[in-house]
């Protein structure tokens, strides 16, 4: 494929809203000024498209009934037989994102997500279906909860929060204006302070904001307990500590560390709890294949394990 498509990218439960917010989208004059949209429909609810209301006659629809029709090849030919400019997904609630972003042919890239969620429902299907619900949002770039009006706006924004500091959020009453979320939100650890000390039960929330927020760690100290994994590649001066994360279910269970730089040769072993005190650098590093949080040690120290060995968000 030679040119690149941009992919609209709308997500959410049956009946949460998705056809409704497409259908204005492609009303819209500035949105729609005349390129070809191919629109990919991966679910059928009670709501249908009008296309006699779309601000153009360039929206061509195709419906995709299974998971595993998704494939580079399928989204290929129908693009080419298309002409399309640009790709709208309406994406199935049921279905996981990787299925999508594994059939996206070379030149395809997301260019907005949104997630749409009834608020009614929102919090049993975080507790029925809670890993669909993290696959939605771990990339989501807004989260609009429909039918918000009384609803317990403190427990949507915590259960957004609980996966993603990124996404704005967003509540939409009857009358259809949307309210942003403006509930403050702070870390459980100074970031300001001379050293940042992350207690045992943050360092989930500590390693997701450091990964999504980089740069405001770069040359702070911070000191926290992890434990030693050890990789031949980076020497004896060199260890990653880190500590197994949870974000959803234990099928989602991963060591999450950074690579820790000492003076002299290390002798801890993997398996081992150390105390580690460090500088941080975000630089390159061969271990991340790109940038990344660099720590210099200035104190490490043997430690018991932790209460709870598993670092969770909640």
């Amino acid at each position: 494929m030679a040119k690149n498509i941009p992919v609209y990218l709308f997500t959410g439960f049956l009946e949460s809203g998705k056809t409704r917010m497409i259908q204005e989208a492609l009303e819209d004059e500035n949105f729609n000024k005349g390129e070809k949209i191919l629109l990919l429909v991966c679910e059928e609810g009670l709501e249908e498209y009008d296309p006699t209301r779309f601000a153009a006659p360039n929206v061509t629809q195709a419906v995709v009934e299974r998971e595993a029709d998704l494939t580079p090849q399928f989204l290929d030919r129908l693009i080419k037989a298309e002409g399309a400019d640009r790709l709208m997904v309406e994406y199935n609630g049921m279905w996981q994102l990787d299925t999508l972003y594994a059939a996206l042919p070379r030149g395809c890239y997301i260019f907005q997500q949104l997630l749409f969620v009834d608020a009614t429902t929102a919090l049993a299907y975080n507790a029925n279906m809670r890993s669909l619900m993290v696959d939605k949002l771990n990339d989501a770039e807004l989260v609009i909860f429909n039918r918000a009006d009384g609803t317990d706006k403190m427990a949507l924004h915590k259960l957004v929060r609980g996966i993603s500091r990124r996404a704005r959020i967003g509540y939409e009453g009857e009358s259809g204006e949307l309210e942003y979320d403006e509930i403050e939100d702070p870390l459980p650890f100074d970031k300001n302070a001379p050293v940042i000390a992350i207690a045992d039960g943050d360092y989930a929330l500590f390693y997701r904001d450091i990964a999504e927020d980089m740069q405001t760690y770069d040359g702070k100290t911070v000191k926290f307990k992890g434990m030693v994994a050890r990789d031949r590649a980076l020497g004896r001066k060199a260890l990653v500590i880190g500590r197994h994360v949870m974000t959803c279910c234990e099928d989602d269970i991963a060591y999450q560390g950074m690579v820790c730089q000492f003076d002299r040769d290390i002798g801890l072993d993997t398996g081992e709890w150390a105390e580690v005190t460090a500088k941080v650098s975000i630089e390159p590093h061969k271990l991340y294949g790109s940038e990344g949080p660099v720590l210099y040690a200035t104190d490490i120290a043997l430690s018991s394990e932790p209460k709870q060995p598993l670092a969770t968000f909640y």
